[in-house]
């Protein structure tokens, strides 16, 4: 465990694979990819069995009916829901899981040290001594004498102060210093994940519009009709950029800042008085992966319908 608070803005590297740096986001990620893939098999083996369906296929039932009729609701045909449900019930616990797991015990708080070794600053200390009128050569010899006394004082007092100066930062005399890296981190706590799901979901939009509506969805971004649907299409052009934006910052805006909130309170006060804050980031990051994949729902939606329905 590393002393003291450890807030880190952007993901931390674990191990280099193949040339591909791995950090604990990506981890994360991986390890919730993995549970929902196995969760998902487990549940295809119950379904050879439909005649007595037990625990675990009764709630992914339950999980798959409430994504439905969420979908649904939204979109009233039934034909866009069975399209754009994989995608939106993916988004939703995919990101689901990645808030929550980031509440686990030992998530962020257990991890590695890893030790970098600083070589001790050398000082070359260089005299020059020039004499124009020497008189003898026993005094020569004095002032030889006196130089190298002067520069072994120096030496130990320069000794002295990079001993102390390391021993106030954490250094031990070998210039050996620790930097904690937690092992796990939430995924979308980094904020190249968070960029990552809204390239996704806006790209998909896009081949949601395009296969709905053909070249002709294109024409709500170039429409030389008029002036005014002209400077609307330039509007809705840039709204794509902004939408990758406002995904990506959002997500991880919240969620960075409810780790940093915990790791706050938690070291403050580590018993009890943290309990209400997890309680509120398991309903914020609920909330949050509802709103990425809701509006997602809804970009879908509005992209196969024609600009004239709008």
């Amino acid at each position: 465990m590393a002393a003291g608070l450890h807030i880190s803005i952007s993901a931390e590297k674990l191990l280099t694979l193949g040339g591909i740096d791995i950090t604990n986001s990506m981890l994360t990620s991986l390890i919730v990819s993995g549970l929902l893939i196995a969760f998902a098999v487990m549940v295809r083996l119950q379904l050879n069995d439909t005649s007595n369906p037990r625990g675990l296929q009764n709630f992914a039932e339950w999980i798959i009916e409430s994504l439905h009729n969420l979908v649904h609701g939204i979109t009233g045909d039934l034909k866009k829901t069975r399209l754009f449900l994989p995608f939106v019930g993916t988004f939703l616990l995919w990101i689901l899981l990645n808030n929550w797991l980031g509440l686990f015990p030992g998530v962020g708080t257990i991890g590695i040290i890893h030790e970098e070794t600083h070589a001790p600053a050398v000082e070359e200390h260089t005299s020059i001594i020039s004499s124009v009128h020497a008189a003898t050569e026993e005094h020569v010899e004095s002032v030889e004498l006196h130089a190298e006394e002067t520069d072994a004082h120096a030496a130990d007092d320069s000794h002295s102060e990079d001993a102390a100066h390391a021993a106030e930062n954490g250094h031990t005399e070998e210039g050996v210093h620790g930097s904690f890296v937690p092992i796990l981190r939430p995924g979308t706590a980094d904020l190249n994940t968070t960029l990552a799901l809204a390239i996704i979901s806006v790209a998909v939009t896009q081949v949601f519009g395009v296969s709905a509506l053909g070249l002709g969805y294109f024409k709500k971004f170039i429409n030389f009709s008029d002036p005014i649907m002209f400077f609307v299409g330039i509007l809705e052009l840039i709204s794509e950029f902004a939408k990758i934006v406002s995904f990506a910052f959002r997500l991880f805006g919240n969620i960075f800042a409810g780790e940093v909130l915990l790791v706050v309170i938690a070291s403050l006060v580590p018993v009890i008085v943290p309990m209400p804050f997890y309680g509120l980031e398991l309903f914020v990051g609920f909330i949050q992966a509802l709103v990425f994949s809701l509006l997602s729902l809804v970009f879908y939606n509005m992209a196969t319908q024609s600009h004239d329905d709008h």
